[in-house]
């Protein structure tokens, strides 16, 4: 019913979001290994979505990891926040289900 549909959607918004944490460092990856030309508007246009879909989550994230220098541990941590939220909400739903509060 309608928390199936809540708790789907929730779960689909992770997923998402984690599938574009992984992309957006490979293309970041790809781009600063001049795999990928920077300069076609493709790949710009791409890569700039993909920048300001997750640069907000890196940082918040950065603002709290110590400098590593060159090394940009802040999707990792992302990623791991991510898996934390979907095993927090399938506690959740099933608390809501052992509770009666979910059919």
């Amino acid at each position: 019913m309608i928390l199936d549909a809540v708790f789907y959607l929730l779960h689909a918004a992770l997923d998402l979001f984690w599938w574009a944490v992984i992309v957006a460092v490979v293309v970041q990856l790809l781009i600063q290994f001049n795999v990928l030309d920077g300069r076609n508007r493709f790949v710009w246009a791409v890569a700039d979505f993909l920048y300001r879909l997750t640069e907000p989550a890196f940082r918040r994230v950065r603002r709290w990891l110590p400098n590593f220098g060159p090394v940009d541990l802040s999707p990792l941590v992302v990623l791991l926040l991510i898996t934390a939220s979907s095993i927090l909400l399938n506690a959740v739903r099933g608390y809501m289900i052992r509770g009666g509060l979910y059919f």
